[in-house]
């Protein structure tokens, strides 16, 4: 397949051509939406759902138990449909807890300092209690866990990978973008739901469904995991998937009308975007000479992207600070081939996202 249509035919399957009709479907669609920024993972949703979606409109979808935010692969934060959290985590739990270990290590923390967080902090939501991050890691202190750096953090990481607490409503901020979140007990907030009868080979289909086509390597890279188990995801997903051409894959309820030949347009997309970040290899959307200016940089910085027709041609910014919020986003093209209105509105659709 070539990258134009590569490009086209990932568009859609990411929503960016016709969005889904509500944030649940969207998020359900990427399965996992990378949010350790948070306004960029909220974002991420919003320019995947039809209507003129705002970050108070994200921020209501964590409220009423829609989405909810924790670590599910790679260690790193993302937003899920709140019913895929639990089987989401039973796939890689394992592997988060052994790659975390050696961290762990490095700040002293013991098995036993994260048991005894877990049951203070289990105490403290009991109820229907919720704590912000300072609060849950006064808990910890009290019950005589070392909370200092950034300790505090891996904890919360810890006890969320465990399955025991949830990122769930969004903590209230006057003026400003809001940016943190309750943490409120897993048993308590998330819903009932059955896990997958074929779990590996589900979360194969699930990804494809929002990132096609796409490699068994780039769902490895995805996932967070070794190739043997992507193979397995795979097989397990039978012919729910369609094999193409280069080792691509397609779900086989792709979207009808086959893969478009070029989709136009021009796009802000977040910092971190699964359109762009989610695959082992980027170069067939953005141009190889500036795959290190956007990212992941050692730091694992991964620059906001403006695409046009799927392809990065710039990078934006803006400021999310107090008194900053404001500002309209500041384009940072590579060329200015491209038309400086469409560049305009698609930086206006986020400064309308962010408004408070």
């Amino acid at each position: 397949m070539d990258s134009v249509r590569l490009r086209a035919t990932r568009l859609v399957h990411h929503a960016l051509v016709v969005p889904d009709a509500g944030l649940g479907a969207a998020a359900r669609r990427l399965t996992a939406t990378q949010a350790q920024e948070f306004w960029a993972g909220r974002w991420a949703l919003g320019i995947r759902t039809a209507g003129e979606v705002t970050l108070t409109d994200v921020d209501d979808a964590f409220a009423r138990g829609v989405l909810v935010r924790s670590w599910t692969q790679r260690g790193t934060l993302h937003i899920v449909a709140a019913e895929d959290l639990a089987w989401i985590l039973e796939l890689t739990r394992e592997r988060q807890q052994r790659q975390a270990a050696g961290v762990h290590r490095a700040f002293g923390i013991e098995a036993d300092d994260i048991v005894r967080a877990e049951r203070a902090v289990g105490a403290a939501l009991s109820g229907g209690n919720r704590l912000t991050r300072n609060e849950a890691a006064t808990v910890m202190a009290a019950a005589g866990a070392d909370v200092a750096g950034s300790r505090g953090g891996h904890l919360i990481s810890a006890l969320a990978v465990r399955g025991g607490v949830v990122f769930g409503p969004v903590v209230p901020r006057d003026g400003a973008l809001t940016r943190e979140q309750y943490l409120v007990a897993a048993d308590d907030w998330l819903p009932d739901a059955a896990a997958p009868a074929e779990p590996w080979g589900e979360l194969f289909v699930r990804y494809l469904a929002g990132h096609a086509p796409a490699t068994l390597d780039d769902f490895r890279w995805w996932a967070g995991v070794p190739v043997g188990i992507a193979r397995a995801a795979r097989e397990a997903a039978g012919d729910r998937v369609t094999a193409l051409d280069e080792g691509l894959f397609l779900g086989a309820d792709a979207p009808a009308g086959g893969a478009p030949e070029a989709v136009s347009g021009v796009l802000a997309l977040p910092p971190f975007d699964e359109y762009y970040l989610s695959y082992a290899d980027r170069s067939r959307v953005c141009p190889p000479e500036h795959l290190a200016t956007i990212g992941p940089t050692l730091n694992g910085l991964v620059r906001p992207v403006l695409i046009a027709g799927g392809e990065v041609f710039g990078t934006w910014r803006h400021s999310t600070a107090v008194g900053r919020h404001h500002l309209p986003p500041m384009p940072d093209p590579f060329a200015a081939a491209v038309d400086a209105a469409s560049v305009e509105a698609a930086l206006g659709r986020v400064a309308r996202f962010l408004r408070v």
